[in-house]
């Protein structure tokens, strides 16, 4: 015992007479090895700074990059969807592509692009509900999934144990009985309260269920990057769910700690649940490398009219894509606003384009609105939201935070023409690191829908005007400014 303890001494005085050595060399490694915005690699050099060697450590579990190229390439669809591609751009450039609603003219190019860098095939031929309660949303989820026919697909960032999944895995179970495909995808991180017994009912059921990214050695979470963030349900691929609400009692008002959950999730029936259907296969074939593009049942294949002509893309993001598509979308939509640009989002972390184009839209006369929630899930998180809306308030936007219970509805609505809504918090997290989907709508009714329940919210909510804000005490400036500098690491 004696000579271990003094060889751990030994090692610790040569640690300590070497320190700046293997800081300067674990520095080195951060700035040249892996290029990333300078913001962040300053976030990271500081903390190294103030927690050598294990600041390393911490970059290694949460900020390295990760093969985060061609992570979910899928070689059987590649032709067929770059076929599908080319035609649509064929058809923008020269100059025959046409949205049914005039008004969305000037959204051709946001399209266009859309389809450029993400592969998201617009359609029109769709139908959407809006759900902002999450016990409406899951008793029309369940009612569904009980008259499923062929196949039950679902994937969630969390899926906790609990009331509502009770309620859910006895319909799954009772499918997978009579014979009906179903398959459960889960992040590992955001599911790890989902407990090993309800693992393994659902196996037991004749579910299948994948496990995303699966923590290390059983419950090591070594990678708190690249979530799985999606929340996607598709039922018998003509009928899809996306959006913000997970599987967990809080979202149906069962936790009194966040008391109301304030969310916004789409029911989308047409064209749109295929773009649906191929994000949720590609994520499970990564997870589980079961092929599912070999058969054609998980597709809807025949044209469908619904009378209406709302036009969808949906638009996926994460650290596999060189391009931010859904950071773009919302970029391309405040350069395009020309009244009003209305934000819910839990987390308000922009970038810097992002952040100077609300700033730019603001003291051009748009009317810009925040809305975040009143109550933090994450501290840091909620200060460092704080702290940025603060900075629009200077621009002359207003901002206000949700009283009611908690606000975790993630969109955006411009002019009450287009919005675009889905997992993706409005932070530098779901930009870069996680991997999100969203829906753009070009769609008079649907956005004039979602901007009249974002001027219903206003009356659960509290302004935080420019007088108040300047007015903060201390403690919240500290909070903010330690936040603040943590915002790259986020």
């Amino acid at each position: 015992m004696d000579g271990f303890i003094e060889a751990l001494s030994i090692i610790w005085e040569w640690y300590l007479s070497h320190i700046t050595s293997i800081n300067t060399i674990l520095a080195i490694v951060i700035v040249f090895f892996q290029r990333r915005d300078p913001k962040s690699t300053w976030g990271w050099l500081l903390l190294l700074y103030f927690i050598p060697v294990l600041g390393f450590f911490l970059y290694l579990v949460i900020g390295h990059n990760f093969h985060k190229n061609k992570m979910f390439r899928i070689k059987e669809v590649e032709d067929e969807l770059n076929a599908e591609i080319k035609k649509q751009e064929n058809i923008i450039f020269n100059n025959e592509f046409s949205i049914s609603d005039e008004r969305m003219t000037d959204y051709s190019d946001l399209v266009l692009y859309n389809l450029e860098t993400s592969g998201s095939i617009y359609t029109e031929n769709n139908w959407i509900t809006i759900y902002t309660d999450g016990n409406d949303k899951f008793e029309s989820m369940i009612k569904e999934m009980k008259e499923a026919k062929t196949f039950i697909h679902i994937q969630y960032y969390i899926i906790s144990k609990g009331e509502l999944f009770d309620r859910i895995f006895d319909v799954l179970k009772a499918k997978a009985n009579e014979g009906i495909e179903v398959r459960v995808l889960y992040d590992s991180m955001g599911s790890r309260n989902i407990g090993k017994k309800n693992l393994r009912r659902m196996k037991e059921a004749g579910i299948k269920v994948g496990e995303f990214f699966p923590a290390f050695l059983g419950r090591f979470q070594f990678r708190f990057n690249y979530r799985n963030h999606r929340k996607i349900v598709v039922i018998d691929g003509n009928k899809a769910y996306i959006g913000g609400f997970n599987i967990g009692d809080e979202y149906i008002d069962k936790v009194e700690k966040f008391g109301h959950w304030r969310d916004t999730h789409f029911r989308i029936s047409g064209e749109a649940v295929n773009d649906l259907s191929l994000r949720f296969i590609l994520d499970w074939n990564y997870t589980t490398k079961e092929n599912l593009f070999m058969d054609n049942k998980y597709f809807m294949l025949d044209k469908c009219t619904f009378g209406e002509k709302l036009g969808i893309q949906i638009v996926s993001s994460g650290p596999d894509t060189k391009r931010q598509a859904i950071r773009d979308n919302y970029l391309r939509l405040i350069h395009k606003a020309k009244e009003r640009i209305y934000i819910q989002t839990p987390y308000f972390i922009p970038d810097e384009p992002v952040l100077e184009a609300l700033k730019i839209a603001s003291h051009s006369g748009i009317d810009v609105r925040l809305m975040i929630p009143c109550k933090p899930d994450h501290p840091f998180v909620y200060w460092t939201t704080y702290s940025y809306a603060g900075d629009l308030l200077s621009s002359g936007a207003r901002c206000y935070c949700y009283d009611k219970g908690f606000l975790h509805a993630k969109g955006m609505i411009v002019d009450g023409l287009v919005s675009c809504y889905g997992t993706a918090n409005m932070d530098m997290r779901s930009f870069s690191l996680d991997f999100e989907v969203n829906a753009v709508i070009y769609d008079a009714e649907v956005s004039c829908a979602l901007e009249k329940m974002f001027l219903d919210d206003l009356m659960d909510c509290t302004e935080i005007t420019k007088y108040n804000y300047n007015r903060r005490n201390l403690v919240i400036r500290i909070k903010e400014q330690v936040s603040r500098l943590l915002a790259p690491l986020m």
